[in-house]
């Protein structure tokens, strides 16, 4: 890609900003195993990338529990992440470097995330990067979110940027089909256990962490 061609980055959250992407594994975990869902650590793999509405649903239509109630049990995973970042939280390999590239280069930035609004707060906060971001879209009040296009495709528009100028840099295959459902150019930065897996093959790109930004953006 030519740097002409892209006009704005558009950065996931979770994995991608920060390494939250186990945290929210064990406290997806804990919680359906505290409801007595017979489901490993592994298994919490299967929802990345998805709204937390939809990974208590995802789990709710395979294991069935009494006394559903949907937002109570998102609510005690995201209290749990939460916790966590506000106490433990670091950028991933990369961001610093990625975001003063952008500001340099005259990129416009933006945030699209599946997170809620609390989340993303507690993520910007802790890192001290909101600063950077012309527009922070979450999926959280939107009918759908990842792998569905709506949160990239609002914050391109907020941003002022046709879908097909923007960069989106995923690590999850369901945010990477909602950046490929948008249009978008996309890059793609999967965990380092997940990197050998034959579907990042519908990303334009792939990198180990955003120190690769710069020189892709510069081809």
């Amino acid at each position: 890609m030519t740097a002409p061609q892209i006009q704005a980055v558009i950065f996931d959250m979770d994995g991608i900003l920060i390494d939250s992407e186990p945290v929210w594994q064990i406290a997806e975990h804990r919680v359906m195993q505290s409801l007595g869902l017979p489901i490993g650590f592994d298994d919490a793999l299967q929802t990345t990338g998805l709204r937390i509405d939809q990974v208590v649903g995802y789990w709710y239509q395979r294991f069935p529990w009494e006394k559903y109630d949907n937002a109570a049990v998102a609510k005690a995973i995201v209290d749990s992440v939460v916790s966590h970042i506000e106490r433990h939280g670091a950028p991933m390999e990369g961001v610093m470097e990625a975001l003063e590239y952008c500001r340099a280069s005259g990129l416009r930035i933006g945030l699209a995330t599946s997170s809620s609004h609390a989340l993303v707060d507690a993520v910007l906060g802790k890192l001290q990067i909101g600063d950077y971001f012309d527009a922070v879209e979450s999926a959280q009040d939107l009918a759908y979110g990842k792998p569905h296009p709506e949160v990239y495709l609002n914050c391109a528009h907020a941003l002022g940027i046709t879908p097909t100028s923007c960069l989106a840099i995923e690590d999850s295959f369901n945010g990477l089909i909602a950046a490929r459902a948008a249009n978008m150019q996309t890059l793609v930065i999967p965990a380092a256990s997940q990197r050998h897996q034959a579907q990042w093959v519908i990303a334009h790109n792939q990198a180990d962490n955003l120190l690769a930004l710069p020189g892709l953006l510069a081809r």
